[in-house]
């Protein structure tokens, strides 16, 4: 991964303005009226060289989807409140371009966008929902200190993008009661050299999720995702990968330096049982969690109606398999094909496991629930449930838990699926660090 940082001096160029003629759109805004019409007019004249500018005191509705001309070197920046709301898709659907820079406020105060989420959730609507931002096929972007309040749904997705750079972001989807904040996944990374750092997220699904199924492009290449704050969702995952006999293929991938607050999953892979492709050289270090109940996860996928999937890994650990508990017993797969994976490191997790045997997470559907693992006590800091022959080279080292209860933490594994040494003892008992796990 040494060679990607080298990279990380090209992202500057996205907010710089050129030497030539610039030109500033200020989005005009009418009290009551949807602003988004005007904006729309505009765009086709501001698509080169230009700044889109909504501006601080004003409050703008966007109560429209926008959609955006391919773009060469252009900076949207939100100093404003805005509100969005109401159908399905990516509300501000960037489509191609060149330098472009997606820029909010660094003033607390000013630059949220209010998705209007909360009555989403409490009605379990999850049908015809709206998005945030489709950054999707930009060559040389950046975003920065943008600040989402309570979106409905995803929030960031780079499907297709190139050279991207992703810093000092805030996601809050925290609901007012207990409604849960379903699918309102941080960043879905599609893609190649991206970067991602000092990023705030505060949700109800994904933190991060390199490559969320059909939405996205199944690539990913040389990705970065560090020195982050993830709380209340289903952690650092890779994938879903390969739905429907797909072929996905994710490597150079590094996920570090992260602290892991109330969330179901630490470190987590998810591929659909039938897919095809490889998951590679990927590396997860340095993550601290408390009141996670699953500190790492590799498996497949979750979207329904389905969720068959061939493996999953919690941890702190978890590789096994995952399906819809909702619509009948754990399947048997008659199929040859599964997403391989190969060379992944778990490495420097530290933290406490949330053991609550009454504990039913908020995105729960069936009983048992969609993340019930057979024969779990809820005090595992690694799962591996492996099929034969789909895994090479997983390792686990220099893991530090403990649980809620002060229980001694344990591990599922299944020698009949894993032959590598994984760093700690293969069996289905306490948690026993090997020589090659410090």
């Amino acid at each position: 991964m040494s060679g990607y940082f080298s990279r990380a001096a090209f992202y500057v160029l996205a907010g710089v303005h050129l030497a030539h003629a610039w030109n500033t759109f200020v989005v005009p805004h009418t009290p009551g009226q949807d602003d988004t019409p005007a904006l729309l007019a505009a765009l086709p004249s501001y698509s080169k060289d230009s700044t889109i500018l909504f501006q601080q005191g004003i409050t703008y509705n966007i109560f429209s989807p926008v959609k955006f001309p391919a773009l060469t070197n252009v900076e949207q920046v939100f100093l404003c409140q805005v509100v969005s709301s109401n159908t399905g898709g990516y509300w501000f659907q960037f489509n191609g371009g060149t330098n472009v820079t997606l820029r909010g406020s660094t003033n607390p105060k000013w630059g949220w966008v209010d998705g209007h989420g909360q009555a989403w959730w409490d009605a379990k609507q999850q049908v015809n929902r709206p998005h945030g931002w489709a950054f999707s096929k930009i060559n040389g972007g950046v975003i920065r200190d943008m600040k989402l309040w309570k979106p409905i749904a995803w929030n960031f997705g780079t499907s297709g993008a190139n050279n991207v750079h992703a810093f000092n972001n805030k996601i809050v989807a925290i609901s007012d009661n207990d409604a849960f904040p379903f699918n309102t996944d941080g960043f879905s990374a599609g893609g190649s050299n991206l970067l991602f750092e000092n990023n705030w997220i505060q949700n109800g699904d994904d933190c991060i999720t390199p490559v969320l199924g059909a939405m996205l492009t199944p690539r990913l290449l040389e990705f970065v995702f560090r020195n982050s704050y993830c709380e209340g969702g289903h952690g650092l995952s890779i994938g879903s990968l390969g739905k429907g006999g797909s072929v996905a293929d994710v490597q150079n991938v590094l996920i570090e330096n992260i602290v892991m607050k109330s969330s179901l999953y630490g470190a987590r892979f998810k591929s659909w049982t039938g897919g095809n492709g490889l998951a590679r050289n990927i590396t997860w270090r340095n993550i601290a969690f408390d009141d996670v109940p699953f500190p790492v996860d590799i498996c497949h996928s979750k979207v329904p109606p389905i969720q068959y999937y061939s493996r999953r890994m919690i941890l702190t650990i978890l590789l096994s398999s995952y399906w819809d508990q909702g619509i009948g017993p754990r399947p048997n797969s008659t199929s040859l094909n599964n997403t391989n994976i190969e060379d992944f490191t778990f490495e420097n997790f530290a933290g406490i496991i949330k053991d609550d045997p009454t504990y039913i997470e908020g995105s729960c559907v069936s009983d048992p629930c969609w993340y019930d693992v057979p024969g779990a006590t809820g005090k595992e800091v690694v799962i591996l449930d492996l099929y034969p022959g789909t895994a090479r080279n997983i390792v686990a080292k220099k893991i530090f838990a403990t649980t809620q209860s002060r229980s001694p933490v344990t591990v599922l594994c299944d020698t009949n699926a894993v032959t590598n040494d994984v760093g700690f003892k293969c069996w289905n008992g306490r948690f026993i660090p090997a020589k090659t796990g410090f």
